[in-house]
């Protein structure tokens, strides 16, 4: 299984908005698209998508099943809901988008659920997000580590969630990065415009080149065509020991995305 390490995010993005800005991205020569259905944009990201000309098989699209259809008897008749939103017979991947509070469904219940869709040729790959290392356990535990495509988290310079990664990559499970710029607190902050002008880049293109080089995937979100396109550049940026190092220092644990009633106990 292998998850695109460049996408494009549409968290908060919606009707023309969202349109426009996969549209442009699409043109620009992303490939790899990351929804959901809390999002409220499935539909319209389908319209950009179908109109973009792309063939669908060279297209990655990511949704995420909201917490009110994690049960097994709603899981998939939630996800073909998304699929006509989106316009497609199948997405790519599809996550658990949060665990579901106060264990109301199972992780087990729900994976086993993600894997009869997967059979049912409705999705290609699986995944989870915002798991911590416990719930990423009862996941393996459920399906096994290879049925995992990714763990999609939020990860910065601020927020490096090490506990997560290190147990994710342990398991052969492809880490996401989510809230990668840090809502673009990381753009402002010194160390990286310092690293920045000596790789003479964007601030934007270091903090996303440090998490692929770390062997993450991303997916920054813009409604700007020049980010869009300065964004994709990061792939090309190769940071020395020194940045990273620079970097690594960082960590503050500076959570941005902790919803009451949602999150879990973070590690």
């Amino acid at each position: 299984m292998s998850i695109p390490a460049f996408g494009l995010g549409t968290f908060r993005l919606k009707d023309e908005v969202v349109k426009a800005s996969v549209a442009t991205a699409v043109e620009l020569g992303y490939r790899a698209i990351d929804t959901a259905q809390i999002y409220d944009n499935e539909a319209a990201v389908g319209e950009a998508l179908a109109e973009s000309g792309v063939a669908r098989e060279a297209l990655y699209i990511t949704t995420k099943i909201w917490i009110e259809n994690l049960a097994a008897d709603k899981l998939i008749d939630s996800l073909q809901e998304s699929l006509r939103k989106l316009k497609t017979d199948y997405v790519d991947l599809t996550l658990i988008h949060w665990p579901s509070p106060d264990q109301a469904v199972s992780v087990a219940e729900t994976m086993h659920a993600l894997v009869e869709a997967k059979k049912r040729g409705l999705t290609r790959e699986i995944g989870i997000s915002n798991f911590t290392v416990a719930l990423m356990q009862e996941a393996i535990d459920a399906v096994g580590a290879d049925q995992i495509a990714t763990n999609q988290i939020e990860l910065s310079p601020f927020l490096q969630n090490q506990t997560v990664a290190d147990y994710a990559r342990r398991n052969g499970i492809a880490v996401t990065s989510y809230m990668t710029l840090a809502y673009g607190d990381a753009l402002k902050d010194t160390t990286i415009i310092e690293i920045a002008a000596r790789h003479h880049a964007t601030p934007a293109q270091i903090v996303l080149a440090w998490a692929l080089q770390l062997g993450y995937a991303v997916i920054p979100s813009s409604t700007r065509r020049e980010n869009l396109q300065s964004n994709l550049l990061a792939q090309q940026l190769t940071l020395t020991e020194a940045d990273m190092q620079q970097i690594a220092a960082l960590e503050r644990n500076g959570r941005l995305v902790s919803p009451e009633g949602l999150a879990p106990a973070w590690d």
